[in-house]
């Protein structure tokens, strides 16, 4: 039997990829705002659990947007993601890409604490929120897409008052306590969060999430 290519010009690929994802998702009807996040994931992971896992809070489309025009930064807990995100487009709004997992002084942290870098790396990021004056409080938007220990403690920081982030993506991957991790993001009542529900997720993911935030600007 012979195998016949669909004939796409290279400069259509990706819009070629989305109209197969709309025709495959039907008459899916989502929160206002999140189609294009939801596409997106699919797009990135050829998977269409993403258009059932993924949990917005409300209004978070919106309030992340707000945030990343006013020059919010990203924190992310792996080098993977930080190469994802589009940073040029990020800084056209004044926001810069953070991932502290190879710093130093987050590995003699972990060291010392018995915790994990992705934890510790968590704890700097408060550190940088603690640390700028009043008025002059960075917007952290946090995309964890591998460390549940990452989403943890960044859970504990929030409820105890040392950090209140713009944004969580909460969608780390794996067996490990990573289920549990982003149902705690959910009972954050007050932090806009995107969870992908499950064990599901991944640098990838959290890449590409900001990414699709970062294009609807």
């Amino acid at each position: 039997m012979k195998t016949e290519l669909e004939q796409v010009l290279p400069a259509q690929i990706e819009k070629r990829s989305f109209e197969i994802i709309t025709e495959e998702l039907g008459e899916r009807v989502f929160v206002p705002g999140t189609e294009p996040i939801v596409k997106r994931c699919i797009h990135t992971s050829a998977d269409f659990d993403y258009a059932e896992n993924l949990v917005f809070s409300e209004k978070v489309v919106e309030k992340a947007l707000g945030a990343l025009r006013r020059g919010a930064s990203i924190v992310t807990d792996t080098q993977m993601a930080k190469a994802g995100i589009n940073k040029k487009k990020l800084a056209q709004y004044g926001g810069q890409v953070y991932c502290f997992m190879s710093d130093e002084d987050v590995a003699e942290a972990a060291r010392e604490n018995g915790t994990t870098r992705a934890a510790a790396s968590m704890e700097k990021a408060a550190g940088l929120y603690q640390e700028a004056p009043g008025d002059e409080t960075p917007g952290l938007i946090f995309a964890i897409g591998n460390a549940p220990t990452a989403l943890i403690r960044l859970y504990e920081l929030v409820r105890e008052g040392r950090l209140a982030p713009e944004l969580i993506i909460g969608v780390p991957v794996g067996f490990v306590n990573v289920v549990q991790s982003k149902e705690m993001i959910l009972d954050l009542k007050d932090t806009p969060y995107i969870v992908a529900r499950g064990r599901k997720g991944g640098s990838n993911i959290a890449a590409c999430i900001c990414n699709a935030l970062l294009y609807m600007m």
